[in-house]
């Protein structure tokens, strides 16, 4: 990857439906030169994929938690990884260092739905107890 692959995907960050022709006259090259190394840059999985993002607020998930997952003993990732998969709120999840095991990032529509949620991983059989973050309002997001 040279420094026009990182401008080509700086303007795909910026917008994923932008042109060929769009990108390269902001990149110095040509629509066709820009698919080569777009098709290159997916081929070789630089580029995962292309998405389109809805606000979860229109898709009626306004609630928004992070919370610290606590085990008991040793849990490998593997099985949190399939107890957090089984909760449709949970929308990201990751081991961490520090006290927690996992930080699960969790959006539900109402704050009944997330407490039913958390219910359900707190409930797992590893699982000890969870401390939980409500977000009031998103300050930074980034992709």
């Amino acid at each position: 990857m040279d420094a026009i692959d990182s401008r080509i995907i700086d303007q795909l960050r910026q917008n994923a439906r932008a042109g060929y022709g769009d990108i390269g006259d902001v990149v110095g090259l040509s629509a066709s030169a820009v698919k080569r190394r777009v098709d290159r840059l997916v081929a070789d999985g630089v580029i995962r994929g292309f998405t389109v993002q809805v606000d979860p607020a229109v898709e009626g998930l306004a609630v928004e938690a992070y919370v610290e997952l606590f085990c008991r003993g040793t849990v490998s990732p593997d099985d949190l990884r399939r107890l957090l998969s089984a909760v449709p709120e949970v929308v990201d999840a990751g081991t961490v260092t520090g006290e927690a095991d996992a930080i699960v990032h969790m959006r539900s529509r109402d704050i009944p739905s997330l407490e039913e949620a958390l219910e359900r991983v707190r409930s797992a059989p590893n699982v000890d107890h969870t401390r939980s973050a409500i977000v009031f309002s998103r300050l930074v997001h980034r992709e």
